[in-house]
């Protein structure tokens, strides 16, 4: 029962219930599953990139702000298509509902800050960054056109657009960027040398151990 009264619907906008704007990224979406594992798994490993290089502070106001924001535009979309008679799905915002909703914003986040870093895609297929902005909007359609959930396919784009915007325009904390930027070269520059170093016997030696971004 305290579950349900947490996650996103249109009581929202029926009854004021507002504490769910807040409350529905941090509450489960689906049952035990293996999707659940691998939702999970991928939210930790864009998540954690995400956190190193906003810092705390600025990753939850991160995590917030578009949470709030794109629940206040779904909202909008229920409430308008509800009272124009329009039929959607019987289970409304089932698409942005907890941790789908956090992926989508770590993922567009990073997808933004390193769009030039390249990712394994399904752990297969290398893929740019950038190209999983796209990505993402082209799996919320395909939800879309399984639930019939407007709202949450709407939602999920927002968060899309929303995250993109905070990390261009630094979201208030410029260095933030800086820093997640120079982690990632420092990453990628530390993964080349020790690729070079096994094709051709290199030793390589450490720098300064205090890192790029300490000054």
């Amino acid at each position: 029962m305290i579950v349900a009264v947490l996650r996103l619907t249109p009581l929202v906008w029926q009854r004021l219930w507002i504490w769910q704007l807040a409350t529905y990224p941090f509450i489960g979406a689906g049952g035990a599953s293996f999707w659940i594992l691998l939702e999970l798994y991928f939210l930790f490993s864009f998540a954690r990139d995400v956190f190193d290089g906003l810092g705390r502070r600025h990753f939850w106001r991160l995590v917030m702000t578009v949470s709030v924001l794109s629940a206040l535009v779904a909202v909008g979309v229920d409430a308008l298509t509800t009272l124009t008679g329009w039929l959607g799905s019987p289970e409304p915002f089932v698409l942005m509902q907890g941790q789908r909703l956090l992926l989508t914003i770590a993922v567009a986040a990073f997808a933004t800050a390193n769009g030039r870093a390249t990712i394994l895609f399904m752990f297969v297929l290398p893929i740019e960054a950038r190209w999983f902005l796209a990505l993402e909007i082209l799996f919320a359609f395909i939800g879309f056109l399984q639930t019939r959930d407007l709202v949450g396919f709407v939602g999920l784009c927002a968060a899309v657009g929303f995250s993109y915007a905070y990390i261009r325009s630094g979201g208030g904390r410029r260095k933030g960027l800086r820093e997640m930027r120079l982690r990632m070269e420092r990453w990628w520059i530390e993964k080349k040398l020790k690729r070079m170093k096994r094709k051709r016997g290199l030793r390589v030696i450490s720098g300064d151990k205090r890192g790029p971004w300490v000054h």
